[in-house]
């Protein structure tokens, strides 16, 4: 009786920050990645939810958004979103047409991102932009030769998304992380990659930095969800925990 009383109490539901963007976030709650990083700042504060799709571009991305965040989700329990595309929308047209999107259509589908996200209730303080990070073409071209394909991508031109992206921000009034610029503050970004596109453990260290830091104050004093186990009333435990 006591479990079906139970059954019938308030739904807890945790407030969630939901990850959203290419392989660079697929693979960010492997070990040391920048989502688990985030995961473990905000364990039973926040769930953070990866909805990261390797090999996507902002075309299709912005296709999919709306069955990922839906009108009948409820916009208060969603407390930031982060939209990390570029890297595949960055390839070169000649050499990987299949992922390449034109840098006005980038910049557009950004921006029809963010105004989906605000017309179901997320307002744009909520949301976090965050470009591609620098190419190291040697290190990707050796990854692609090692799959039989050219080098397909280059540093300069992924530079052109990380700066429209930067300026959709602008537009739009949301924050932006400007990963190509602040790694490239170290001459050597080389490190911050494994691959030269994919982060490095360091790379990803740097990015949970540097994100932390525009959550921290908006995240941070949310209550942990539930007392901690000292304050449980032990002989009444109901009168805690339901």
């Amino acid at each position: 009786m006591a479990l079906e009383a139970g059954s019938r109490a308030r739904l807890l539901r945790w407030p969630r920050v939901l990850l959203f963007g290419d392989s660079i976030t697929e693979q960010s709650f492997q070990e040391n990645g920048w989502g688990a990083f985030l995961a473990d700042r905000l364990v039973r504060k926040c769930d953070v939810v990866n909805r990261g799709i390797s090999g996507y571009n902002t075309r299709w991305a912005k296709l999919i958004l709306p069955r990922l965040v839906t009108e009948n989700t409820s916009a208060d329990s969603i407390v930031a979103v982060t939209i990390f595309f570029g890297a595949n929308d960055s390839a070169l047209k000649d050499l990987n047409p299949r992922q390449h999107v034109p840098l006005e259509e980038y910049a557009a589908n950004l921006k029809s991102m963010i105004q989906y996200l605000k017309s179901v209730d997320i307002t744009e303080d909520r949301i976090i932009l965050i470009t591609p990070p620098p190419l190291q073409e040697s290190a990707w071209e050796k990854a692609c030769l090692a799959k039989g394909n050219k080098l397909n991508r280059c540093n300069a031109t992924t530079g052109e998304y990380a700066q429209a992206c930067v300026q959709v921000a602008r537009d739009c009034g949301t924050d932006v992380l400007d990963l190509w610029t602040l790694m490239q503050k170290n001459q050597d970004f080389s490190s911050y990659l494994s691959d030269g596109l994919h982060l490095s453990t360091k790379g990803s260290s740097f990015l949970a930095a540097q994100l932390w830091s525009r959550l921290e104050n908006r995240l941070s004093a949310l209550p942990s969800l539930l007392p901690y186990w000292r304050d449980v009333d032990h002989s009444n435990p109901e009168a805690s925990l339901l």
